[in-house]
C-alpha cells in the first residue's frame, strides 16, 4: 500500500543540506547558510485521474503534501479555486484567452490559506504549541485562523497602518496582535527577537518549509484546470513570492510524474512602483534584491521591502523567461475596477495590480492578445474597503 505522504527529507535550497522533515525547522542551520529549506518527495507513479476523484482541497495531492496521515491534516476546505474565462476583461485588451485565478473564496479570503494550512499542519504534527508570524495582513488572518483549528496559540505582528479589518480578523481567531511602528520587514525582526525565549515557531514565508508547499498546488489547479496544458503566461501579484516560487516547483513534480510535458509558462511577478525590489533587481541583472527604502502602496500585500527568498524569486523569472512589472497605485485601482465590472469579480489590490501589468505587457508587444494569461487575484477587495 503506497503511503499517504512521499516526504522524505527537507533540502536547503542553498547548500543543499538535508535535514528530517519530522524536525521543527525554520531555516537551514549549516554554518552561514540560513538558506530556505524544500520539501522533498520520493515521486513514484501516481494516476492523475484516479486523483480526479477525490475532494477538491489542497490535501487531494496529498502524496505531495507534508501530512504523514489525514489525522494530521489542519484544514478549512482550502484550495479548489475556480479558474473563470474573462471574456469581457479581455476584450477590454483585445485579448482572446484571459483567465483569471480567483483565490478569494479560500477560507480568510486569500491565497494565504493554502500555504498556511500547510504550515500548521506540519508544524503542529512535528511538536509546535505556539506559532508568529510578521504580516502585511492576509498571511497573519490565515495564521490565525489555522492555528485556532490546530488548537495553537498564535502571535501576530503587523504594521499599524495595516487596514483596521487584518486586526480585527486576527482578534477574532484567538491571536495575540501586535502593531509595529514599521514595515514588514521590522515586523519580521521582532518575531526574530523574541521567538526563541517565548518558545514560538516562526511561520515567516519562506522562513519555514511548507508554506511553499500549500502555495504550490495552485500549480498542480492549473494544470488539472487546463486539461494538463500549461497556459502561456501566469501573471502573478508578488510580495514575499512563495506562490511564484512554490509553482514552479509544482511543475517540475507534476513533469516527473508524467502528468505533463518540459513546456513551461512565462511568470510575471507584479509589484507596485512604491514597493519594486523584484523589478529593480530583475532590470539590472541581478541574482539578488536590495531591500527598497521607504515602501509606500496601498496594496498590503506587495509591501513587502526585500522578499527572503528573492534569489529563488529571480531565479525563477529568469529561468522561465517572464518579466518583473511594477505599476502604480492608481493602476491598480482601475484593474479592480475593471474587473469587478467586466466578471463580477472583487478583487483585492493585488489582483487590479496583475491586470494593469497585463495591459502593460500587452501594450509592449510582451504578451500576445492571443495567448493564453492566467491572471491570479490572490484575495477579496472586502478587506480594503477603509
Amino acid at each position: 500500500m503506497t503511503a499517504f505522504s512521499w516526504l522524505t527529507k527537507i533540502v536547503c535550497t542553498k547548500c543543499g543540506a538535508t535535514y528530517d522533515a519530522r524536525q521543527l525547522l525554520n531555516v537551514c542551520t549549516a554554518s552561514g547558510c540560513a538558506g530556505p529549506l524544500f520539501a522533498d518527495y520520493a515521486l513514484e507513479s501516481l494516476d492523475r485521474n484516479a486523483v480526479a476523484e477525490r475532494s477538491r482541497s489542497i490535501w487531494r495531492w496529498h502524496e505531495v503534501m507534508p501530512a504523514f496521515s489525514p489525522s494530521e491534516i489542519v484544514t478549512l476546505g482550502e484550495g479548489g479555486t475556480p479558474l473563470l474565462t474573462a471574456p469581457r476583461l479581455g476584450a477590454r485588451l483585445g485579448m482572446s484567452h484571459l483567465l483569471i485565478k480567483d483565490e478569494s473564496g479560500n477560507p480568510t479570503g486569500s491565497f494565504k490559506a493554502r500555504g498556511l494550512a500547510a504550515a500548521l499542519t506540519r508544524a503542529r504534527a512535528n511538536g509546535a504549541t505556539s506559532v508568529a508570524v510578521p504580516t502585511a495582513g492576509n498571511a497573519g488572518g490565515a495564521t490565525a485562523a489555522y492555528a485556532a483549528r490546530a488548537g495553537l496559540a498564535a502571535h501576530v505582528f503587523m504594521p499599524s497602518d495595516t487596514p483596521r479589518m487584518f486586526r480585527i480578523e486576527c482578534e477574532a481567531y484567538g491571536a495575540s496582535v501586535t502593531l509595529v511602528d514599521g514595515l514588514i520587514d521590522r515586523c519580521g525582526q521582532l518575531v526574530g527577537e523574541r521567538k526563541a525565549v517565548a518558545g514560538w515557531f516562526d511561520v515567516s514565508t519562506l522562513k519555514e518549509p511548507y508554506r511553499v508547499e500549500g502555495k504550490k498546488t495552485m500549480g498542480y489547479e492549473l494544470a488539472e484546470e487546463l486539461a494538463w496544458e500549461l497556459p502561456d503566461v501566469i501573471v502573478y501579484p508578488t510580495g514575499g513570492g512563495t506562490g511564484l516560487i512554490g509553482m514552479w516547483k509544482a511543475f517540475d513534480e507534476m513533469e516527473k510524474l508524467g502528468w505533463i510535458g518540459s513546456r513551461r509558462p512565462r511568470m510575471v511577478a507584479v509589484q507596485a512602483e512604491g514597493c519594486a525590489p523584484v523589478p529593480r533587481a530583475f532590470a539590472a541583472g541581478k541574482a539578488a534584491i536590495e531591500k527598497w527604502e521607504n515602501a509606500a502602496t496601498y496594496a498590503s500585500g506587495l509591501r513587502v521591502p526585500k522578499p527572503y527568498a528573492d534569489t529563488l524569486v529571480l531565479a525563477t523569472l529568469r529561468e522561465s523567461h517572464g518579466e518583473a512589472v511594477a505599476v502604480t497605485d492608481d493602476a491598480m485601482r482601475e484593474g479592480v475596477a475593471a474587473i469587478a465590472s467586466s466578471e463580477g469579480i472583487y478583487a483585492a489590490p493585488e489582483g487590479g495590480a496583475a491586470f494593469a501589468a497585463i495591459r502593460q505587457l500587452v501594450e509592449a508587444g510582451k504578451i500576445g492578445r492571443d495567448e493564453r494569461v492566467v491572471l491570479f487575484n490572490t484575495g477579496s477587495g472586502f478587506k480594503y474597503v477603509e
